[in-house]
C-alpha cells in the first residue's frame, strides 16, 4: 500500500470511530500524524474533530498549525473565510459563532493579524475586502499607520466607482463611521491639512444626510420602535434603517452629531485652530466664531487660512444642526417613518390679526392710487431693496404653548440657525466656502433645509426673495409628493400655497393674496365645530428677538389655516372697502367676511353700516347668500325703517330664487323689527321680478329673506364662509382687480 494509501485508510478508520469511540479515533489521528506529519488531510481531521466538539482551544492549536504548515491548501481559507465571517457578522450572536470568535482568540496576535491580512488579500469584493480589512485595524491600532489611508481611499473610490446616489452608502458609512476615527486619533498617521478638511467634509455630509434623511428611503423595517423615540429627532438614530449592504446593526448609527462634533474637535486640533476646552453649547461655539471674525481681518491671508476653515465648518454644524431641529419640530412627518405617531405641523405666517382693526385712509387717497398705495407698503415693509437690512429685523414669532410644548427650544433653534446663517456670509471669503460646500452636498435638493431658508426669509421681511423661494419650495414638494405620503393630508403639502398668500398680503399685492387664499380653499374642507364664537386664547411664547412686526407658526390643519385665510381676505378688501369711492361689492365681501369671529370685528362693521347710511343706498345682491350673523341681519333690517333711515337696499338677487324654501322660526328678532318681517304676504307677489324701484313686491320679498336667513342663523359659519370663497372666486377677484 502506498503513503497516500496509508493515510488515507488512517483518516477513514478514525472517521467511522468518531461516533462510537471518540479517544479511540483520536489516538488513531494523533498514530498517523506521528507516520505522516507532512499529511494535510490527517490534520485537518483531527481539527475537524475538535471543532465539531467545540473544543475551542484544541481547536484553535490545530488550525495555528495547518495554517503555519499548509498555507496554501483551499480547505485551510475556507475555515478561515468562516471564521473571519463570524468575526465581520454582527447580526448573529449564536452559539457557532461564539465558538468561532472563541477560536480566533486562542490565535496568536501576530497569527491573527498575518491571518486577517492574508484572508484581505483572497478578498475580490470591496465591501468585503474593507469589512476584513477594517477588523485588522481595529484588533492591531499598529497597522492603521500602514492601512488607514489607503483603506479610506479605497473606500471613497468605490463610493466614485459604484456611482452612489445617496452619501448615505455602505462605503461612506464604513470610512466615516469606521475608518475616519481611527486614522484621526491616531498620533502617528500624518495627514496634510488638505486630507483633513476633504475628510471632515464628507464626514459632515455623510451624518447631516444620515440623520435629515426622508422617510421614503427608509425600508419598512421599523419595528415595534418605541413612538415616544419617534418624535425626537436627537433620537432619531434609533429608528431601524438598513443601509443598503450593510446588516441591520451596521446601519445604525447612535448619536450621530456628537460623533461629527468629535470629529470637527479632532481636526481642528490637528489642524491648529483655536480650540476651547471642554463641551460648549451651540450658542457658545456660535459666539466664538463671531469673535474670531471680529479678530481678524482678512482671511485670504496665508497664516489666517486655517481659521477660515475652522469659523465655515464650526459654523455651518452648528446652522445645520439648528436648522434641522427647526424644521422637525415644525414638520416632524418629514422625517418619521410611517408608524410614527402624527404630530400637527406649524406654519410661519404674518400676523393678520389687526385685519379687524379699524384702518383710517387719508381722504386725499383715491381708488386709482391704490398702486401707489401698495408700492408704499411694499417699501415699508419689505427689505428686499437693502441686501442687509433684512439681516437685523427682528420681530416676534408667536407660538401656542398647547400646540407645540417645546415652543422655547424650538425658537432657540431657529435664532442660532438663522444667526449662523448670517455670519457665514457676512465675510466674502466665508461667503465662497460656504457656497462652494453646499453646492458640493446639492443642498438646493433638500426640502428640509428649503422650508427653513423660506422661514428664514420670511422672518427677515425679504417678502420679493421668499416668493422666490418658495416657488423653488413648491417644486421640490411636488417632487416629493408622489413617492411620500404627509401624514396631514394635502394640506400639509400645501405650505408653499399657505406662505405665498401671506407673503404676497405683506407685500401689498392683494389680488394675488386673494388668488392664493381661493386656490387653496380648494385643498380645504371646513372644521367640523363653528369657529364663530371669539374665545379665549391660550398662551403663548414670544420669541426673544427685538421688537418688531408680529408672526406667528400656525397649526397646519383645516381648523387653524381657514381662520387666518378669512382673516386675510378681510385685510385685503378693507382697504378697497372703506375708501371715498365707492364700492359696494368690495364692502359686501368686507361684511360677509366680518362675521369671522364676531364681535371682533364690530366696530368695522358699524363703521360699513355709517358708510351705507352716508350714501343712502346699498346693493349687494349675495348678501342673503353669505350673511347669518343674527347682529347683521337686525342692523340690515333696521335700516329700512323709518327710524333707520330708510335706507335703500339692493339685496336680493336679480333671479329672485330664495336659497331655503322652509318656514322660518318668528320672535327671534327684536320686537320692534316684528312690523317689518311680519307683512300680509300676498301670492302673487313671490314670484316678483326686483328691479331697482322700491316695489311693493320688493318690500314683501326682502321681508321674506329677511325671516327665512334668521333660520339659517345656526348653520357652521366656516362652511359658509368656504363656500363663499369657492362659488365666488371669479367675483373675489375681479374686485381687486
Amino acid at each position: 500500500m502506498s503513503v497516500q494509501g496509508d493515510c488515507e485508510f488512517l483518516v477513514k478508520r478514525a472517521r467511522e470511530l468518531v461516533q462510537e469511540d471518540l479517544w479511540a479515533a483520536k489516538a488513531w489521528l494523533i498514530t498517523a500524524r506521528s507516520l505522516y506529519p507532512a499529511d494535510f488531510n490527517i490534520q485537518y481531521e483531527m481539527y475537524t474533530i475538535e471543532r465539531n466538539a467545540e473544543r475551542t482551544s484544541s481547536a484553535g492549536r490545530l488550525l495555528y498549525d495547518m495554517f503555519v504548515n499548509f498555507p496554501d491548501q483551499p480547505a485551510v481559507w475556507r475555515e478561515i473565510s468562516v471564521i473571519t465571517s463570524a468575526l465581520r457578522n454582527d447580526s448573529q450572536d449564536n452559539k457557532q459563532t461564539q465558538f468561532l470568535r472563541g477560536l480566533f482568540e486562542t490565535l496568536p496576535g501576530r497569527v491573527q493579524c498575518e491571518m486577517l491580512l492574508k484572508a484581505t488579500e483572497q478578498c475580490f469584493n470591496t465591501l468585503e475586502r474593507a469589512e476584513m480589512l477594517l477588523l485588522l485595524l481595529k484588533r492591531f491600532p499598529e497597522t492603521v499607520v500602514q492601512h488607514g489611508v489607503s483603506l479610506g481611499e479605497t473606500l471613497l473610490e468605490a463610493e466614485n466607482i459604484e456611482d452612489q446616489e445617496s452619501p448615505v452608502n455602505c462605503f461612506r458609512k464604513l470610512f466615516v463611521c469606521d475608518v475616519l476615527p481611527l486614522i484621526i486619533n491616531n498620533p502617528d498617521v500624518r495627514l496634510p491639512a488638505s486630507l483633513l478638511y476633504k475628510y471632515l467634509n464628507k464626514a459632515a455630509e455623510f451624518y447631516i444626510n444620515y440623520v435629515t434623511r426622508s422617510p421614503q428611503t427608509e425600508t419598512q423595517h421599523q419595528g415595534s420602535q418605541d413612538t415616544s423615540d419617534l418624535m425626537s429627532p436627537s433620537k432619531r438614530s434609533s429608528q431601524k434603517y438598513i443601509i443598503e449592504g450593510l446588516t441591520e446593526k451596521s446601519s445604525q448609527i447612535v448619536d450621530p452629531w456628537d460623533r461629527l462634533f468629535k470629529i470637527l474637535s479632532v481636526v481642528g486640533m490637528r489642524c491648529e485652530w483655536q480650540m476651547d476646552k471642554g463641551t460648549r453649547s451651540f450658542a457658545d461655539v456660535l459666539h466664538r466664531m463671531k469673535d474670531l471674525c471680529r479678530y481678524i481681518s482678512n482671511f485670504e491671508n496665508e497664516a489666517h487660512v486655517k481659521y477660515r476653515s475652522q469659523v465655515v465648518y464650526s459654523v455651518l454644524l452648528v446652522f445645520f444642526k439648528n436648522a434641522f431641529q427647526y424644521v422637525s419640530g415644525i414638520q416632524p412627518s418629514l422625517f418619521q417613518g410611517p408608524n410614527a405617531p402624527s404630530q400637527v405641523p406649524l406654519v410661519l405666517l404674518e400676523d393678520a390679526s389687526n385685519a379687524f382693526v379699524d384702518v383710517e385712509i387719508e381722504r386725499s387717497k383715491h381708488i386709482h392710487k391704490k398702486r401707489k398705495l401698495a408700492e408704499t407698503r411694499e417699501k415699508t415693509m419689505s427689505s428686499d431693496d437693502e441686501e442687509c437690512s433684512g439681516k437685523g429685523r427682528n420681530r416676534h414669532i408667536l407660538i401656542n404653548k398647547t400646540e407645540l410644548p417645546n415652543s422655547v427650544e424650538l425658537l432657540e433653534s431657529f435664532k442660532l440657525a438663522k444667526e449662523s446663517w448670517e455670519l457665514l456670509h457676512s465675510v466674502e471669503s466665508l461667503d465662497k466656502e460656504f457656497t462652494r460646500i453646499c453646492m458640493l452636498w446639492k443642498t438646493d435638493t433638500w426640502l428640509w433645509l428649503r422650508i427653513f431658508l423660506t422661514d428664514m426669509i420670511i422672518y427677515q421681511g425679504q417678502y420679493k426673495k421668499a416668493v422666490a423661494s418658495l416657488h423653488h419650495l413648491a417644486a421640490l414638494q411636488g417632487s416629493q409628493s408622489q413617492q411620500q405620503v404627509l401624514g396631514q393630508g394635502s394640506l400639509e403639502q400645501h405650505r408653499a400655497l399657505i406662505q405665498l398668500a401671506s407673503c404676497h398680503y405683506a407685500l401689498g399685492e392683494y389680488r394675488l393674496t386673494c388668488e392664493k387664499i381661493l386656490d387653496l380653499m380648494c385643498y380645504m374642507s371646513p372644521p367640523t365645530q363653528d369657529g364663530v364664537k371669539v374665545q379665549e386664547e391660550p398662551p403663548k411664547v414670544k420669541s426673544k428677538f427685538r421688537k418688531g412686526s408680529d408672526q406667528k407658526l400656525l397649526p397646519c390643519t383645516n381648523k387653524a389655516v381657514m381662520p387666518y385665510c378669512f382673516q386675510l381676505l378681510l385685510a385685503c378688501f378693507k382697504l378697497r372697502a372703506f375708501t371715498d369711492n365707492r364700492d359696494d361689492m368690495a364692502l359686501g365681501h368686507a361684511i360677509v367676511l366680518l362675521q369671522h369671529e364676531w364681535p371682533r370685528g364690530e366696530n368695522l362693521f358699524l363703521k360699513a353700516v355709517n358708510k351705507i347710511c352716508q350714501q343712502g343706498n346699498f346693493q349687494y345682491e349675495n348678501f342673503f347668500n353669505y350673511v347669518t350673523n343674527i347682529d347683521m341681519l337686525e342692523e340690515f333690517a333696521y335700516l329700512r325703517t323709518q327710524e333707520g333711515g330708510k335706507i335703500h337696499l339692493e339685496l336680493l338677487p336679480n333671479q329672485g330664487m330664495l336659497i331655503k324654501n322652509s318656514s322660518p322660526p318668528m320672535g327671534l328678532l327684536q320686537q320692534e323689527f316684528i312690523p317689518v318681517l311680519q307683512p300680509s304676504i300676498q301670492p302673487a307677489d313671490r314670484h316678483h321680478t326686483v328691479t331697482r324701484g322700491i316695489t311693493k313686491g320688493v318690500k314683501e320679498d326682502f321681508r321674506l329673506a329677511m325671516e327665512r336667513q334668521v333660520s339659517r342663523c345656526g348653520e357652521n359659519l366656516m362652511v359658509v364662509l368656504h363656500h363663499f370663497c369657492i362659488n365666488e372666486k371669479i367675483l373675489l377677484l375681479q374686485t381687486l382687480t
